[in-house]
C-alpha cells in the first residue's frame, strides 16, 4: 500500500481522537520533560492504555481506539486520564493542557529522541524550536477518497468556528499576545503546516504528495502537517485546527461538532447538494480572525463576503446539526458547544485570571484544576 496514494476506505463515519497534554511542576508551574518516564510507568501499570510520546519530552498524547461516537471516545479518554493522573501524581507532577504554555522557555524544553523530530528542527531552525504548542486531532472515517477533498474544502469554511470554542493560548513567553490562539499563528510558520492548499480531486492530492516526496520534503518531516489533512492509512479526514482544551468537557464539544460537520457534508454529497466554499483569501482571513478574536470574531460566511458573528453561526450550527447528532448519538455532547458560548472558552478564562494577578502561574493552576473539575460526566 502506498501511504500517499491508497486510501483505506472506512465504510462508516468512525471516530478517533488524539489529545495532547503536558506535565508540569506543581511548584514552578513550568513544563517538565519527563513524559517518557511517566508513559513507561503508566504502560507498566495499565498495559491497555494508548499513550504516545510526542515532539517534546514534556508531552503525553492520549489516543482513543476507533470509536462510533463522541461519548465512546470521551469515556476512553476519561479512563486513560484518570490512570495517567495517578502515575503523574505519584511522581510529584501535575497534568496540564492548553494550546500553548504561557511562560515556559522553549530553549529549555528538549525534543523527544526521534529522527523525524530532529530533522524537522534541523530544517526549520528557530521557528521549529518554538513549537511549545498542543492541539486536538479528530479523525473521522470516510468511505471513499473521492469525497475527501470536497469535505475538507467545506470544513475549511468552519475553521474559525472550531477554533473559537477551543482557543486556549493567549499567553506566550510571559506576555499576553492579544490573540485567543497564539498557537495558530506560531504553528503556521512551519513550511509544511498551516492551511491546506486547495485540491478538487484525490488525484491532485496524490500528485502533490508525489512532488513532496520527490523534492525531499516528506523525507525531512515525515508528513504534511496541515490544519486539516487526509490520513490515507486510516481512511480518515484528520481535523487539526483546535487548540488543546484544558478539560474533557470542552473537548467533547469540539469532537462532537467536528464529527457532526464531517457527516453533515458527507450527506450533502449523497443528496447532490452543493457544499459550502470560500475563496482562499476569505479562508485565510477567517483563520486569522478566529485566532485573534476567538468568540468575538466577525467571520466571512459567503463568497459574496457576507459576515456574521461567530457566536451566531455556532448557535445556528448546533441547531442545524441536531438530526445528525441524534443519529450519531452525540446530542448532549454537541449541545456542550452552547455551554462553551455561555461560560467562555479557555482563552477568556486564562486572560481574566492573568488580568487580576498579572502572573501566569495562577492561570496554570486554574487550568490544572479544570482538568479535574470540568469532568466529562
Amino acid at each position: 500500500m502506498d501511504p500517499y496514494r491508497d486510501f483505506a476506505r472506512s465504510p462508516k463515519p468512525t471516530l478517533g481522537v488524539e489529545w495532547e497534554i503536558c506535565l508540569v511542576d506543581p511548584e514552578t508551574r513550568d513544563l517538565v520533560p519527563r513524559a517518557a518516564e511517566v508513559i513507561d510507568e503508566a504502560h507498566s501499570r495499565y498495559p491497555e492504555l494508548h499513550l504516545e510520546k510526542e515532539f517534546l519530552q514534556n508531552t503525553v498524547e492520549l489516543v482513543t481506539p476507533v470509536c462510533t461516537n463522541t461519548a465512546e471516545a470521551l469515556d476512553n479518554l476519561q479512563s486513560t486520564l484518570t490512570k495517567l493522573r495517578t502515575v503523574a501524581e505519584d511522581k510529584g507532577l501535575k497534568l496540564w493542557a492548553g494550546g500553548g504554555h504561557p511562560f515556559s522557555d522553549f530553549r529549555t524544553q528538549p525534543l523527544s529522541p526521534k529522527i523525524t523530530y530532529q530533522e524537522i528542527i534541523e530544517r526549520t531552525q528557530y521557528w521549529g524550536r518554538q513549537m511549545l504548542l498542543w492541539g486536538i486531532h479528530c479523525h473521522v472515517g470516510i468511505r471513499h477518497e473521492d469525497r475527501v477533498w470536497p469535505i475538507i474544502n467545506a470544513l475549511m469554511t468552519k475553521y474559525p468556528h472550531l477554533l473559537a470554542i477551543s482557543a486556549s493560548s493567549p499567553g506566550w513567553d510571559g506576555i499576553d499576545t492579544g490573540y485567543a490562539s497564539n498557537r495558530t499563528m506560531l504553528y503556521q510558520q512551519l513550511p509544511t503546516a498551516g492551511m491546506p492548499y486547495h485540491f478538487d480531486t484525490w488525484d491532485e492530492w496524490v500528485q502533490f504528495m508525489t512532488d513532496q516526496r520527490t523534492s525531499g520534503v516528506i523525507n525531512h518531516t515525515g508528513s504534511m502537517h496541515f490544519d486539516i489533512r487526509p490520513a490515507a492509512k486510516w481512511g480518515t479526514i484528520e481535523v487539526r485546527i483546535c487548540d488543546a482544551t484544558s478539560n474533557l468537557r470542552e473537548l467533547a464539544a469540539v469532537v462532537a461538532l467536528t464529527h457532526c460537520l464531517v457527516v453533515h457534508y458527507d450527506r450533502m454529497l449523497d443528496e447532490g447538494r452543493q457544499l459550502p466554499s470560500l475563496q482562499p483569501w476569505h479562508l485565510a482571513e477567517n483563520k486569522w480572525r478566529g485566532a485573534r478574536y476567538g468568540l468575538e470574531a466577525l467571520v466571512i460566511t459567503s463568497r459574496e463576503t457576507d459576515e456574521r458573528w461567530v457566536t451566531e453561526e455556532l448557535a445556528e450550527l448546533v441547531d442545524v446539526l441536531q438530526p445528525i447528532a441524534r443519529e450519531l448519538g452525540c446530542v448532549d455532547e454537541l449541545n456542550l458547544v452552547l455551554e462553551v458560548l455561555e461560560r467562555g472558552p479557555g482563552y477568556k478564562r486564562m486572560r481574566r485570571i492573568y488580568n487580576v494577578h498579572r502572573d501566569w502561574k495562577p492561570v496554570v493552576d486554574a487550568s490544572c484544576r479544570e482538568m479535574i473539575e470540568l469532568a466529562w460526566r
